[in-house]
């Protein structure tokens, strides 16, 4: 299981959680226990789960570089066009 330490949240990443309503807790359940994890062409991760919230339910997508130590969360973000990433 990943470590809340092992992640640092870069500016973008925290505008973007502002902007967007995405609270930390949100993002490190998805880090802690995804649905799935995408390595992209870089080797960057993204993290993937679905939330409840509000009643509804959301897709979470977190972008990772895992090369930086500790890992850099470059941005995060929800849809509720779940099977798009399916």
């Amino acid at each position: 299981m990943a470590n809340r330490s092992h992640f640092k949240f870069s500016t973008h990443a925290l505008e973007q959680m502002f902007i967007r309503e995405i609270s930390a807790e949100e993002i490190m359940e998805v880090i802690y226990d995804p649905d799935a994890i995408y390595k992209e062409e870089n080797e960057h991760l993204i993290y993937q789960k679905v939330l409840t919230r509000n009643g509804a339910d959301f897709l979470y997508r977190v972008f990772v570089n895992p090369d930086k130590i500790p890992n850099l969360i470059k941005t995060a973000y929800r849809t509720s066009k779940i099977n798009k990433y399916l």
